[in-house]
């Protein structure tokens, strides 16, 4: 198998010349490249070679508590110690203060070397995100300086039996005990739900304080560890068995009158949460990437090396010389690129605090794009090696199953597909993206016309829902059209501008 190479050159490329963040009054390039550089080369020589073995090992339960696959503990903790976990995590915490857009480097890179451990990993600073916009003071200085130094991992404790995209059915109970908040009830489904790599876990759940549908739901956080060093009443029942991610741990977990705090207002816990579901959204669009940018890499490395058949001179070629390989090997590249620019647009968008209603809708669109790109890169990687491909030593195979949780969680990609056309198309975030493709000049001109018309009979349907999925796919076209047209003006700001110039000229013609 070919090592693990972070895409370094792309993710800068995209970020700074596409995606526009140098526009940004806090960006620095300069910074962002040795911030990427360093944590490509942490990536590459110590979570990536733990991704094969930890797939194979898995995790496991052991008198109550979730143990981590081998060599899984000592490179979190130099994850820690490097500093990474205070990456975005503001300064008077203990952290480096830096955007999302840092942020945006090392999530791709660590998703592309160990899937599993960024799954377990990546939830902490969407965690402190919520407790910056939601949290007390007192909350604040008491627990985001845990997430800044390592010493405490987050989980998102959302889904119950009964209670999948539908919140409202949600029944763990919070009940108010006058001597603090204590929670009762059982979640599935939960990243990191246990492990024995930091010396914390803090739990963000959404639980019910009334019966008034979801304005009855509120946040809590519950501590895995009380002040006196017990364990907090937070049982782990076991451990899901999963097509892929085997090394990230995916608990089902029961709350038995465990001690929690509220964050936030009561019965204001969907607005919290979602604060850190979006950050968990547009990560979930960057590991597509990372699977897509993965494929590219593996297939092209193997059709460069591996001698099949013979050229049109009669001579032995090899599979990168066939019209139908290559066909291939620039669709998965492609869809590493395309997806990328995307959800980087996204996220300086949203940076960037202008425009607030294209941010909005741009989410969806790059987390139902890119995790689908993630998918079908992986899918044709596997082509490419044909039977290699189907085998675990060239490492698509794994590939391929860790991916495809992407499409599902954080919201299946139908319901964002629906909330597109049925609550931001009509309102101030369809009027934003209309907005962007009129000022992205003469080469999205008629390709908003066509989103235009698109847009208007989906609103005039008895039921948008019903055009929902072919709407998403041309939302995505239309955007990547406006998008590779960009690659192609800043092409000569990539290393291999003519691999750039080649793809978006394809692109552009389709």
């Amino acid at each position: 198998m070919k090592p693990f190479s972070a895409p370094l050159d792309d993710i800068l490329f995209t970020l700074t010349h596409v995606a526009g963040a140098a526009r940004l009054p806090h960006w620095d390039g300069e910074l962002a490249a040795e911030i990427g550089g360093h944590f490509a080369a942490f990536a590459e020589e110590q979570l990536a070679p733990l991704n094969e073995p930890g797939d194979a090992q898995g995790c496991r339960q052991e008198d109550g508590r979730v143990i981590m696959p081998e060599g899984f503990k000592e490179a979190y903790q130099a994850y820690a110690e490097q500093g990474w976990p205070g990456l975005t995590v503001p300064e008077r915490f203990g952290g480096q203060g830096l955007d999302a857009t840092a942020l945006s480097i090392t999530s791709e890179i660590f998703t592309g070397a160990n899937h599993s451990l960024q799954m377990v990993t990546s939830l902490a600073s969407g965690a402190v995100r919520t407790l910056l916009a939601f949290g007390s003071e007192d909350q604040q200085q008491r627990y985001i300086p845990d997430f800044a130094s390592g010493e405490a991992l987050a989980t998102m404790c959302l889904t119950e039996p009964e209670a999948g995209s539908d919140l409202s059915r949600i029944r763990c109970k919070a009940e108010n005990t006058g001597n603090g908040w204590r929670i009762s009830g059982e979640k599935i489904f939960i990243s990191g739900g246990d492990q024995d790599m930091s010396a914390k876990i803090h739990h963000l759940v959404l639980a019910r304080t009334s019966d008034e549908g979801v304005k009855g739901l509120s946040l809590f956080l519950c501590p895995c560890t009380l002040v006196d060093g017990s364990r907090n009443a937070v049982t782990v029942t076991r451990i899901e068995e999963k097509m892929g991610l085997h090394a990230s741990p995916t608990c089902q977990l029961r709350f038995d009158s465990a001690e929690a705090e509220l964050v936030g207002a009561e019965g204001a816990g969907l607005k919290a949460m979602f604060t850190m579901m979006n950050h968990a959204r547009v990560d979930v669009a960057l590991q597509g990437v990372a699977h897509a940018a993965r494929a590219a890499d593996i297939a092209r490395t193997y059709a460069a090396e591996r001698v099949q058949g013979r050229g049109v001179d009669g001579k032995p070629v090899t599979l990168d010389r066939h019209a139908d390989v290559r066909r291939m090997l620039d669709e998965i590249d492609a869809l590493a690129l395309g997806g990328r620019a995307i959800t980087h647009l996204a996220l300086v968008t949203v940076e960037a605090g202008e425009d607030p209603d294209l941010a909005e809708f741009l989410t969806p669109v790059a987390k139902v794009c890119c995790t689908e790109a993630g998918m079908r890169a992986t899918e044709l990687g596997m082509q490419v090696l044909g039977g290699y491909g189907y085998l675990k030593e060239y490492f698509l195979e794994q590939c391929y199953r860790d991916v495809r949780i992407t499409a599902i969680y954080e919201g299946a990609n139908g319901i964002h597909e629906r909330a597109l056309v049925t609550r931001l198309l009509p309102g101030a975030a369809g009027a934003a993206f209309e907005r962007f493709l009129k000022d992205s000049g003469a080469q999205s001109a008629e390709n908003l016309s066509e989103w235009c018309r698109a847009r208007d009979a989906v609103l005039a349907s008895a039921d948008p829902s019903a055009k929902a999925h072919d709407f998403m796919r041309l939302t995505v076209k239309t955007l990547l059209r406006v998008l590779w047209a960009r690659m192609k003006d800043k092409a000569t700001h990539h290393p291999d501008p003519e691999r750039i110039l080649r793809l978006a000229e394809k692109m552009l013609a389709t």
